[in-house]
């Protein structure tokens, strides 16, 4: 699987509630709950990323509490793929559970921008910045996970499993 779009960068230690705020968990379609994505730190967000973006984030990424809302709203903003640091570990497995690719790698947060293009091999967890022509390492994600995300996510390999 290869992702391509432009990055949105933003930096550590964004929690749930900025990535979807409380005022908007009563919203149960999903493709407005997108609409809200990132209000917490941009309001622009949704115009930005709503013809497919890679968000590239720095440490702690989806802290705070176990929202499923916080990747449905970003998956549902356009977010192709999430790139980070580190992620909470709740936020991972939400984010795999709905099917939105997410990998870490320490090293590629310095050395992008707004608006550069990535191309993504969720395979291998290469990903090659085109617009500086560089390579980095992510961990790449396991087979099963893999799995997971080309079904679309866990309810839709389940589903087809039966």
């Amino acid at each position: 699987m290869i992702v391509d779009a432009n990055v949105l960068k933003y930096g550590d230690d964004i929690n749930t509630d900025l990535i979807i705020p409380g005022k908007y968990l009563v919203i149960t379609d999903e493709k407005r709950l997108g609409q809200h994505a990132m209000d917490g730190i941009d309001p622009d967000f949704y115009n930005k990323s709503r013809n497919g973006s890679i968000l590239v984030v720095g440490e702690n990424f989806g802290s705070g509490s176990s929202r499923e809302q916080a990747p449905i709203s970003l998956k549902n903003a356009g977010v192709k793929c999430i790139v980070a640091k580190s992620f909470a570990r709740i936020f991972y497995r939400n984010a795999i559970n709905i099917g939105l690719p997410i990998l870490e790698c320490a090293d590629l947060w310095s050395e992008v921008r707004d608006g550069d293009t990535l191309s993504i091999v969720l395979e291998q967890g290469t990903i090659t910045n085109k617009m500086a022509s560089r390579i980095f390492q992510a961990n790449p994600l396991p087979p099963f996970i893999l799995d997971i995300i080309q079904h679309g996510g866990l309810l839709n390999k389940l589903k087809k499993s039966l």
